[in-house]
């Protein structure tokens, strides 16, 4: 498509850099929303985005680091959700499991909420045709194999990518 053609969709080119729970949502809810509006969707998924193409998703979320990540209950009394727990660096780093409890308590939430998760924004971006591309360098170089990946993606190369978002409204770096 071209933009000199006045009826084409708009196109969104979106680049996926990373892989954890909380940066897998922007690029999944940011193509669906673009795809329901009936734009032209392509994601470029690249070193840690890559792996939110493979077939079984295994993400986590860790809040050592994120002073800006509240950490609430998404269970208990409206006034105990509503509480924030600073956790202390330290502690965080320090605990063995934490990251896997931060995990769960943010799917928890999420769910709670009635936000989708991230496989489910997944398919939904599948069934409305938006173009996910695998790096080639980046399955390269973490040893991947095509067969990692769900069948719906294509893999490429940077001069793939920059085709197609050469022509895009809108680019944004995840």
């Amino acid at each position: 498509m071209s933009k000199s053609d006045p009826n084409a969709p708009k196109r969104l080119a979106l680049i996926a850099s990373k892989g954890t729970l909380d940066w897998a949502y922007p690029p999944f809810i940011l193509a669906s929303a673009a795809g329901a509006m009936g734009w032209d969707v392509g994601i470029f998924f690249t070193f840690y985005g890559l792996p939110l193409l493979k077939n079984d998703l295994h993400m986590q979320v860790s809040p050592l680091g994120n002073p800006a990540m509240p950490m609430k209950m998404p269970f208990g009394p409206e006034g105990f959700q509503n509480i924030v727990w600073p956790m202390p660096n330290i502690l965080m780093a320090n605990v063995p499991g934490f990251e896997a409890m931060a995990t769960s308590l943010m799917k928890q939430t999420f769910k709670n909420k009635g936000v989708a998760s991230v496989e489910e924004l997944r398919d939904m971006c599948v069934d409305m045709d938006v173009k996910m591309i695998g790096c080639q360098m980046t399955m390269d170089v973490f040893g991947f194999k095509r067969e990692d990946f769900i069948k719906e993606c294509t893999v490429g190369g940077a001069a793939m990518f920059l085709e197609y978002a050469a022509d895009a409204d809108v680019q944004l770096f995840i």
